[in-house]
């Protein structure tokens, strides 16, 4: 109900994966030609979709569940109203990681579209590919929310931007992990993007193994760490 009348903030943030597709999977992609990955041969924009997909959940989730929250917890106050009703700080934690999905889901589909009419899935498992941005966003959110809990004031988000654009440009989202040396490949493995780009890449390729287990943990694991201590640390902040 909030967003009916600011409804250009949600949709304006379908289109930065779509330009970066365009930009860099269609014009990079023509320059770089096809590239093989997993013993396959396939075009740079198959490989850099799905990334970019996750990358998308990542964005939509990171920064809803920080700015946003911080507004309604130091500015507006807007959870101290909410807690004098029935309504308990676990509930405003899912509540709010909640909406977080939801506007989530709706970058994700909008990016499936596209990537569907552009002949970029190419494997049946991307009917789980919905499924997974849901996952990475539920990771990103619950972390954000925690992360904002500590947050004094507004100067504190250029430390999110400080973690975040390295992930988005490093975390194998447009080039593969072989790229990098040895000892920094596992540093990257270490990221939670890798694990959303690595999750969705798969299934958008058909690659199945049980690795997908080990990236599907990683991020539920993250989530439900990120729930935990955004739920404490309300509670701390809200509660006398």
């Amino acid at each position: 109900m909030v967003y009916r009348r600011g409804w250009m903030v949600i949709f304006s943030g379908f289109f930065e994966p779509v330009f970066y597709l365009f930009a860099i999977g269609v014009g990079i992609g023509d320059l770089v030609g096809d590239l093989r990955f997993n013993g396959e041969v396939i075009s740079y924009t198959a490989f850099a979709a799905p990334a970019l997909l996750a990358a998308s959940a990542m964005n939509g989730a990171v920064y809803e569940s920080t700015m946003n929250i911080f507004f309604k917890l130091r500015e507006a106050r807007v959870y101290d109203a909410i807690l004098a009703t029935p309504v308990g700080i676990t509930d405003v934690a899912v509540g709010e990681i909640a909406w977080c999905l939801i506007r989530g889901i709706i970058y994700a589909v909008g990016f499936l579209v596209v990537m569907t009419v552009m002949g970029l899935i190419e494997s049946w498992w991307g009917v789980l590919l919905l499924p997974g941005a849901v996952l990475i966003g539920f990771a990103f959110a619950a972390v954000g929310m925690a992360c904002t809990s500590y947050m004094r004031s507004w100067q504190d988000f250029d430390m999110v931007q400080l973690f975040v654009l390295p992930m988005f440009l490093f975390s194998a989202t447009f080039y593969p992990l072989s790229t990098y040396p040895d000892g920094l490949q596992w540093v990257v493995r270490a990221t939670p993007l890798y694990q959303g780009v690595e999750l969705m890449r798969s299934l958008a390729l058909g690659i199945i193994g049980p690795d997908l287990v080990g990236h599907a943990a990683y991020l539920l694991a993250m989530g439900v760490a990120g729930l935990a201590i955004a739920s404490r640390r309300l509670g701390r902040l809200l509660l006398p």
